[in-house]
């Protein structure tokens, strides 16, 4: 079958374009932030790699799988970003392949959090059980169990296209963006109460992990600089959490954008797209790759360059 033009967009993504040249700084600038994060992503990824102290500790276990996830997000954001100003439309299949990926990675980061606000709990309020409770073999079944949860949230939309679109949107183009591709009203439902769940859960776990750790803190009159380092912890986490949300409530806030900045939507939508897409890929690192005095010590040998060849 040839390809084709699909009726996968909205009207209006025609009408809101930019020049040339305002198209070429926004691609530079999102190219050259993306590059710079996963860089230093790149060099964390590395600096795990290299040194044991790293890969037999649950808890850098899971930063290193967070920050995985947010360079397979970052990179799968820009490629979207790209494209719809280099191509405009792209293959239905391959903008089905990279949305996909990109809702997966999306659905990570918040259970990720999660976990790591449990791993902290435990550490500092079951000393003793910590070495039963999260050990290496658990660690790798839990980050399963996410990519596990993540799968059965997205699975049913894609079923759903097969199910109720034809099979020549697999050989036509389309603008790619999530709410046109997955666009049938079951879909965008479904969305809506997963995440409405999936988040309150979340949240849920951060504050009893907080909590707890508080009233630990309290009960026992500490003033324990660990116990002082896992509050703090927890409350990044939940920034992080913040910034995650963004990227849920997206297709509402895209359309006040519109509604507030009808002049300048697409500059108002190419700044909301940094808060949601760039910004919270830069805080994993500075979490624990430049709080964390054991990860910065090796991390800065690598991020500039000056560790000699082969040295550990």
């Amino acid at each position: 079958m040839n390809s084709s033009s699909y009726d996968y967009n909205v009207s209006s993504s025609l009408t809101y374009r930019d020049s040339a040249s305002t198209a070429v700084a926004k691609n530079v600038i999102v190219l050259a932030l993306g590059l710079t994060i996963n860089y230093i992503n790149g060099t964390l990824i590395h600096t795990f790699r290299k040194h044991q102290i790293f890969y037999v500790n649950p808890r850098y276990i899971l930063f290193i799988h967070l920050v995985l996830n947010d360079m397979i997000q970052l990179t799968a954001a820009i490629s979207l970003f790209i494209s719809s100003y280099v191509f405009y439309r792209i293959n239905a299949s391959l903008c089905c392949f990279i949305i996909t990926f990109a809702v997966f990675t999306t659905l990570n980061t918040p259970l990720n959090l999660a976990v790591m606000a449990v791993e902290c709990y435990i550490a500092v309020c079951l000393p003793l059980r910590h070495p039963q409770l999260c050990t290496i073999k658990r660690t790798y079944i839990l980050i399963g169990c996410i990519w596990t949860f993540s799968a059965v949230s997205v699975l049913p939309h894609i079923f759903i296209i097969l199910a109720t679109e034809p099979a020549r949107l697999f050989y036509s183009t389309i603008f790619c963006d999530r709410d046109h591709l997955f666009r049938h009203p079951i879909s965008l439902e479904k969305r809506d109460v997963s995440y409405l769940i999936y988040l309150s859960g979340v949240w849920l776990t951060l504050l009893y992990t907080y909590f707890s750790i508080f009233f630990a803190a309290k009960a026992a009159n500490s003033v324990d600089g660990n116990i002082k380092k896992a509050r703090n912890t927890i409350l990044l986490h939940g920034f992080q959490l913040l910034l995650s949300m963004l990227t849920f409530l997206a297709p509402l806030l895209k359309s006040g954008l519109m509604n507030w900045f009808p002049k300048y939507y697409t500059q108002a939508l190419f700044v909301w797209f940094i808060i949601i897409q760039i910004v919270p890929r830069f805080v994993s690192p500075v979490v624990y790759g430049l709080r964390d005095k054991t990860f910065k010590q090796y991390l800065r040998k690598y991020l500039l360059c000056t560790m000699r060849k082969g040295k550990i």
